[in-house]
């Protein structure tokens, strides 16, 4: 809490990991825990990517649109991607004037954390993800994470995401 009671008012945080290491947890609790005067908007990464081979394509997404477009002082968001009918849905404007918090796989692709004020890799036994993550869907990532999986080892290796982070945490 220490890195966000120094950062600016309008500041971004970017939270990187593998799935099921406790990222949303994190960006929950640091939401509830937020100074009141500058509530935080929040995205999950999980409501941009296009569907269970978007990882890059979700990262990307947020990368462009929201990051680099709040950083030139553009209108910045993103677009939701609709699970049931398999396409993207509504934009979500991000305020300008308001911290994010930008939580999921892949949040600290290429600069992204060039547009950031406190940046956060969080990681954890590989068989205790595997079983939060696939409890936590209740049988709907079941089917999609040998996938998944396969695309997170594929950003890791080329982004090296966590050696952009400011803040390295291990889960238990």
């Amino acid at each position: 809490m220490a890195a966000i009671a120094r950062a600016p008012r309008n500041a971004v945080v970017l939270i990187d990991g593998p799935s099921g290491a406790g990222k949303s947890t994190l960006a929950d609790r640091l939401l509830a825990a937020w100074p009141t005067d500058a509530v935080p908007q929040l995205l999950r990464l999980d409501d941009v990517y296009p569907g269970w081979g978007g990882l890059a394509a979700g990262a990307e997404l947020v990368l462009n649109g929201l990051l680099h477009a709040r950083t030139a002082g553009h209108s910045a968001g993103w677009r939701r991607w609709d699970w049931a009918s398999l396409a993207q849905a509504e934009w979500h404007a991000v305020a300008p004037d308001r911290p994010v918090i930008v939580e999921g796989c892949g949040s600290l692709v290429g600069d992204a954390a060039r547009h950031a004020a406190v940046t956060v890799w969080i990681s954890a036994d590989d068989a205790v993800r595997k079983r939060r993550a696939l409890e936590r869907d209740a049988g709907g990532f079941d089917a999609h994470w040998d996938e998944w999986q396969a695309q997170w080892e594929r950003y890791e290796e080329l982004e090296q995401p966590r050696q952009r982070a400011g803040i390295v945490l291990e889960a238990g």
